[in-house]
């Protein structure tokens, strides 16, 4: 069966509840939630995201009230698909932050920076301006590698609002971004806040993407262990063959996993759970 209604729908991949959506509809939810003021954050989601949920109640919470958990990982694109969601393609961070930007020049969106260390944000700043003349950069921060006090992250707070921004990217990494917006989405002024984690260190140029040969056949996993092995060893050897385990498991009907229903105690419409989708 193929379905072609997304609206109000969620594939359930572990417990999470992920859009099953393509980049163009992605783009057009921001363009509402800006126009509307509407206050969300947006969880750009792959493998590792949906694994460390699973030790996470906290977090798995945090995807599940988000307004979008985007397929960031070719694993999740599919999924949805055999769900019969034919038309999902990859929303990829470092993607949705070049789409967004340039949607921004028709719309005149204004941007903050929030995330990276010391001088990416600068770096990011400068290569996104170079790349799309006239975007309006209000504000940029690099957070140093501890907890905010309370007085800092006040002061924070005082400074995305005062920028007038429209929607704060956030570059932290998962899981510390996704907490990071689900604490501050309701403090800030902008309506939408991503979480692009490594995409502040693609386009600032620190860091190598994969090429998109690789992107696309789900091996990006591969290019970015090769290349930084220690801090990524765990999320990729030990991860991903977790995750194959669990899908198999929920798949076969022998682990169930359940989305939160809305507030009138009712299975949510949005709520849609994986399972074997029939020709």
């Amino acid at each position: 069966m193929v379905r072609s209604d997304t609206s109000n729908t969620k594939v359930n991949i572990l417990g999470i509840g992920v859009a099953p959506i393509n980049m163009q509809e992605a783009l057009q939810t921001i363009s509402q939630w800006v126009l509307e003021r509407e206050h969300h954050y947006v969880c750009v989601t792959s493998v590792n995201g949906i694994m460390e949920s699973q030790k996470s109640p906290t977090l798995c919470s945090i995807h599940n009230n988000a307004g979008l958990v985007t397929p960031d990982g070719m694993p999740l694109v599919w999924l949805s698909r055999l769900s019969g969601y034919k038309q999902v393609s990859r929303v990829y961070g470092p993607d949705l932050m070049l789409a967004v930007c340039q949607d921004s020049l028709i719309h005149g969106y204004r941007h903050f920076l929030y995330g990276g260390t010391e001088g990416v944000p600068e770096l990011l700043a400068e290569q996104l301006q170079a790349r799309f003349w006239g975007l309006q950069i209000v504000g940029i921060y690099s957070p140093p590698f501890r907890p905010l006090t309370p007085e800092e992250d006040e002061a924070i707070i005082k400074k995305i609002n005062q920028s007038g921004a429209d929607v704060v990217w956030v570059g932290l990494s998962t899981p510390k971004q996704e907490k990071w917006m689900a604490e501050h989405v309701s403090k800030l002024n902008a309506p939408v806040l991503i979480g692009v984690g490594a995409a502040f260190d693609f386009h600032a140029g620190v860091k190598k993407q994969a090429p998109k040969w690789m992107q696309k056949s789900g091996l990006e996993w591969l290019f970015r262990l090769l290349n930084e092995p220690r801090r990524l060893w765990r999320r990729y050897l030990i991860y991903n063959p977790q995750f194959v385990y669990l899908i198999l498991l929920q798949l076969l009907g022998w682990r169930h996993y359940y989305l939160p229903k809305d507030e009138r105690g009712m299975s949510s419409p949005w709520v849609q759970q994986l399972d074997s989708i029939s020709d």
